[in-house]
């Protein structure tokens, strides 16, 4: 626990600056997540000034399934672990649009490992859509992910490509800022921009 508390420190004192840039930019909440027993752990939160309050903070769990930072997490896993993910974690059904079978799951990964991002279109919580993407380290695995969250009028769906491309791009910054590199040996789940 206190070496994931300290990774957690070490990712918001790296990413913060990016996290309120983000933030700022587009207007919207941002959340920065860790994998941790099979749950996205939130370990930062920027709400941008003048902007309705989301109910998230930092230390909640949220389930891998149905939201953008847990599928950025795991989107690059093995099909081994991912099924033992669902094995161990099941996927709890939250409303009529979250991901409910492996073989949905499996299919909405092969989209985020295309598009480099994911989108929790009401998966999770109706009304609410997140858009979010991998933080990679220096070896070029997923360390982190981060997202913005909104209303369904805030990110509507002719929004989501655009607003995939913003945080996949401070995804990359804040993956510069751990250490990661475009010429690491290691194999990164989305191509540099």
């Amino acid at each position: 626990i206190a070496t994931l508390a300290s990774h957690g420190i070490t990712l918001r004192q790296k990413a913060g600056p990016l996290l309120s840039d983000l933030a700022q930019r587009i207007g919207l909440t941002v959340h920065m997540a860790v994998l941790e027993n099979n749950e996205a752990l939130l370990v930062a939160k920027v709400e941008p000034s003048g902007t309705p309050p989301v109910a998230t903070w930092v230390g909640k769990r949220i389930d891998y399934h149905c939201t953008s930072l847990g599928k950025a997490l795991i989107a690059w896993m093995s099909e081994d672990e991912i099924q033992r993910l669902v094995k161990e974690r099941h996927m709890l059904r939250h409303n009529e649009n979250t991901i409910s079978t492996l073989a949905r799951l499996k299919e909405d990964l092969m989209r985020t490992r295309r598009a480099g991002y994911d989108v929790d279109d009401e998966e999770e919580e109706l009304g609410i859509r997140c858009v979010g993407a991998p933080v990679l380290g220096v070896s070029g695995k997923v360390e982190a992910a981060v997202s913005v969250s909104g209303t369904v009028d805030q990110i509507r769906p002719e929004d989501l490509a655009r607003m995939g491309a913003v945080v996949q791009e401070a995804a990359f910054e804040m993956s510069r800022s751990l250490g990661w590199s475009p010429t690491n040996v290691a194999p990164r789940p989305v191509c540099a921009p």
